[in-house]
């Protein structure tokens, strides 16, 4: 192929050194366009599997093995085809940085203002479950040597000093390192490549699984001299507040969606995020629906939430020793994005948002302080994991990873459509669908928020009203 028949690459997606999102990229500033393809499945990876998978195998306690299965199966393809519209919107409208840009574009200032408060309380909340997840590590691995309050703030400073790491980038090296300490037991060496990288997002977990199996019985089981039989169940029989609360839960361990945005953007070719979206979700499907039936068949009805603790004893103790890393990534990453979707509003289009000077620095600071002091406040008001997860799957979960997708089609489609592209029965499915989305995330979103609430209400009358604050073991 001669030199003038090369295929010319655009010069926002490669080597360029000026980008619709962060302006002019310097050679003294940080490079915030660094992300490669395995990096990009990484994060997103990380970005959904570190904390929802805890809560997948209560979830199917409530609503049975296969009502659990048919629920998790369609959740992750509706968030497949959520996560692949980002990206088809970013291509479209390259100066969309967040989910609050598309906001804008589709509905103006209100969209701008709704979309960015549900994304910055969506990820605050997400960090308050890290929070939350890691007092339950540190107090499982030192046999609750101090109070929980402590354990909790122990985890919101360290979350702050590593959140505060300014380019994604340089997380994905931080959530390799800790994965490499989780994989010096890397027993499965010899599978398949493509399967490594599916089991890759949560080794823990993996082992926590394993150990539930070859266990005479759960932790939480009474102690019997006659041999153990689970009583999982093929279809639940809880009532419909619990059930909506299960299906929250399930959501919310597929709803990194809006945390796509700002990966995209970071990527240093976006036009293979199509392809990372699929691995990504295939993995995190396929890893969710072991882990959820192997825990629960095993365990029944006293599987643990978080789930590392079903196995009890000393697999409990290094299951989350091993774990800690993991979690402390993941809070990195959910407090480090919404802490830059605040610092890039607040600096964009100044020279300070790509300059190493004082009030880029400051401003970077602020932000990441102020999401961890709220996110602390919300991991020690609801100490419960199951409760405060159920609340963000149904409160948020809709509004960021369904509703403002088929929301983004219809605007992308919908006035563009001539008349022989309205008239085709694809178009016409696609309208349906879309709509169907919307629809459905209202309805998850009231009813899950009911269902939440009442467990969280359950939960405080059943420690006396005592529970925020407090320093009983979190673990047990």
């Amino acid at each position: 192929m001669t030199e003038d028949k090369k295929p010319q690459v655009p010069s926002q997606l490669e080597g360029e050194t000026h980008d619709d999102v962060f302006g002019e990229i310097r050679e003294d500033g940080p490079n915030f366009r660094n992300v490669g393809f395995w990096g990009t499945v990484i994060l997103m990876m990380k970005t959904q599997i570190g904390l929802g998978v805890l809560a997948i195998p209560s979830a199917l306690d409530v609503l049975g093995m296969v009502p659990g299965i048919i629920c998790m199966i369609v959740i992750g393809a509706i968030t497949t085809w959520s996560g692949y519209i980002v990206g088809e919107f970013k291509m479209k409208h390259r100066e969309t940085y967040s989910i609050d840009d598309a906001g804008s574009i589709m509905f103006g200032v209100a969209g701008r203002l709704f979309l960015s408060a549900a994304f910055c309380l969506y990820y605050i909340f997400n960090s308050g479950s890290a929070i939350l997840s890691l007092s339950i590590g540190l107090n499982a691995v030192s046999s609750h040597a101090t109070c929980t309050a402590v354990f909790v703030s122990v985890a919101a400073i360290v979350g702050f000093a590593l959140s505060s790491i300014r380019t994604l980038g340089r997380i994905t090296w931080l959530a390799c390192l800790g994965w490499f300490a989780v994989y010096s037991f890397r027993w499965y060496s010899n599978l398949p490549s493509a399967l490594n990288s599916f089991l890759d997002t949560d080794p823990v977990v993996i082992m926590v699984t394993i150990a539930v199996g070859l266990e005479d019985r759960p932790a939480a089981a009474p102690a019997s001299d006659s041999p153990w039989v689970s009583d999982w169940k093929v279809v639940g029989d809880s009532g419909f507040a619990e059930t909506i609360a299960a299906v929250s839960n399930l959501l919310f361990a597929f709803s990194g969606t809006p945390g796509f945005f700002s990966i995209v953007s970071e990527m240093r070719n976006p036009r293979q995020y199509g392809a990372a979206v699929i691995t990504c979700q295939a993995g995190v499907t396929l890893v969710y629906t072991i882990v959820g039936c192997v825990m629960y068949y095993y365990c029944g009805s006293y599987v643990s939430s978080p789930a590392l603790g079903s196995a009890g004893g000393v697999i409990e103790i290094v299951s989350y020793g091993f774990a800690l890393p993991g979690l402390f990534v993941t809070m990195t990453i959910v407090t480090h994005i919404p802490a830059k979707f605040i610092f890039i509003h607040l600096l964009r289009g100044s020279r300070h948002l790509t300059s190493n000077t004082p009030t880029h620095w400051i401003t970077w600071f602020s932000c990441t302080f102020g999401i961890t002091v709220v996110a602390w406040i919300i991991a020690s008001t609801i100490p419960v994991f199951d409760d405060l997860v159920s609340l963000i799957g149904a409160l948020l979960g809709p509004v960021m990873c369904m509703q403002p997708m088929g929301a983004m089609w219809l605007y992308d489609n919908w006035g563009n459509a001539d008349r022989r592209t309205a008239s085709q029965p694809r178009w016409f499915l696609m309208v349906a669908w879309c709509s169907l989305i919307i629809v459905l995330g209202f309805f998850l979103m009231v009813a899950g928020t009911y269902g939440s609430v009442m467990s969280i209400v359950q939960s405080y009358s059943s420690s006396g009203g005592s529970a925020a604050f407090s320093c009983a073991n979190n673990s047990s």
